[in-house]
């Protein structure tokens, strides 16, 4: 289903940094109307880009969502996500990352996602990670809070796949941002690369995407090694 006879509004939520920000460019590229939302300010200047400063774990966020328009977006996409590596001193930080990166996101898809289904069309789009297979000693709530967001958002897109709604879940690799702080990092991909992925996927409103799927299979592999060690050591 595309999108004709609709306004092309989109929100963008992270969209003052990496792949929120090289998304909302090449949104704006493609004809798009963008609403960014983020913490911080955004060094997008455009006569369609509409920008509001908020932090996505707070009450403040969700009013912002509900009060961005009378008419729904074409499409949101949910960009935002932390994660640092583990501490026994601050596990206060733990806490922290499961509420940006999946609360917060049920948060948003509650919001925006009965409007669409009243208007019976949009499309909802969460970024997840290959990493959402994986059990971190290192990144133990980013791996985690990925997983649970994938699985969430994969069910979502079932439940509503006869509405006109579509709800997608991209599980990136490594991207050349700030959140890329592995020492190995192979296959890594550019924010311009990650934001032609989520272009792609507004168009094919395909559930789930994992790119490159040359990582994705080298995930694959390291589950099935790591798993084959612990069914030796147990």
């Amino acid at each position: 289903m595309g999108y004709i006879g609709v306004v092309k509004r989109v929100c963008v939520v992270g969209s003052s940094d990496g792949i929120g920000l090289a998304t909302a460019r090449r949104l704006l590229g493609d004809g798009w109307q963008v609403s960014g939302v983020s913490r911080s300010e955004s060094a997008i200047v455009h006569e369609r880009y509409v920008h509001h400063r908020c932090d996505v774990a707070t009450e403040q966020y969700r009013e912002l969502l509900r009060g961005l328009g009378p008419q729904p977006f074409a499409a949101v996409i949910y960009c935002v996500g932390i994660g640092e590596r583990w501490s026994l001193d601050a596990l206060a930080r733990e806490v922290q990352v499961f509420e940006v990166n999946l609360l917060a996101a049920v948060a948003t898809a509650a919001i925006v996602l009965p409007p669409m289904v009243a208007a019976g069309h949009g499309h909802l789009i969460v970024l997840s990670s290959l990493a959402d297979v994986l059990v971190s000693d290192e990144y133990p709530s980013y791996n985690a809070s990925k997983a649970a967001l994938s699985s969430y958002f994969e069910g979502l897109a079932s439940a509503l796949c006869t509405t006109g709604v579509a709800v997608s879940h991209i599980r990136f690799g490594f991207v050349d941002t700030k959140m890329a702080q592995a020492r190995f990092k192979p296959f890594m991909i550019t924010r311009e690369a990650a934001a032609n992925v989520i272009a792609r996927t507004l168009r094919t409103r395909q559930r789930r995407v994992s790119f490159p799927l040359r990582m994705a299979w080298l995930v694959g592999v390291l589950r099935w090694v790591r798993g084959l060690r612990h069914l030796v050591s147990g």
